[in-house]
């Protein structure tokens, strides 16, 4: 519950950019095996994570609470305690997998840049940021949003947001080629 919290205190900072801004919530990437695509890699309880996708662009955000205690930052490496947990490696991996299934869906390319944001009241040192990869405190996430300007309208934002929603855009290839073999009856219809 602690971390589903603080990943709606994050997103709560994205709501508060307005209507041309929309949070998605996607099944966490790292759900899917790369051997067997299925469902047999347990989710990381560490993090949350969602989509902002607004007139700035794409952004998928990964939420790592750390609650009060302090945070250092040094490039590719992040401690909290002493431990290194590799958020920054699984923020990339996120928006990798985002945006092949979304590029997948359009039939375009579709860059999603990847943030890290931390929610906790402990004190956050940077002593060099991370190449490709955003890092904010969830009270500056609506500000780092917005600061690269606006590179789409908020039409097509609206677009893919409504593109995003669906889970079965998120499936793997094979999942999808199962998905698509259902037939959906309508009213009236039935099976016989």
């Amino acid at each position: 519950r602690r971390i589903e919290a603080a990943g709606n205190r994050a997103a709560a900072r994205v709501e508060h950019l307005g209507p041309s801004w929309h949070v998605v919530t996607w099944p966490r990437t790292d759900l899917f095996s790369v051997a067997s695509r299925a469902f047999d890699v347990a989710p990381r309880k560490e993090q949350a994570g969602f989509l902002a996708i607004g007139p700035g662009g794409i952004f998928a955000v990964t939420v790592a609470d750390h609650g009060r205690t302090r945070v250092l930052i040094a490039g590719d490496v992040v401690q909290i305690n002493g431990r290194r947990p590799p958020y920054v490696t699984e923020a990339r991996r996120e928006a990798r997998q985002a945006s092949k299934a979304l590029t997948r869906a359009v039939g375009h390319n579709v860059p999603v840049v990847p943030v890290l944001t931390f929610v906790g009241s402990g004190v956050i040192s940077v002593y060099g940021l991370p190449k490709d990869c955003l890092v904010a405190s969830h009270q500056d996430l609506d500000r780092l949003l917005i600061a690269g300007g606006a590179r789409i309208s908020a039409h097509t934002a609206e677009k893919l947001a409504a593109l995003a929603r669906p889970p079965r855009t998120w499936l793997p290839e094979p999942a999808r080629a199962e998905a698509d073999r259902y037939r959906w009856y309508g009213a009236g219809e039935s099976a016989a």
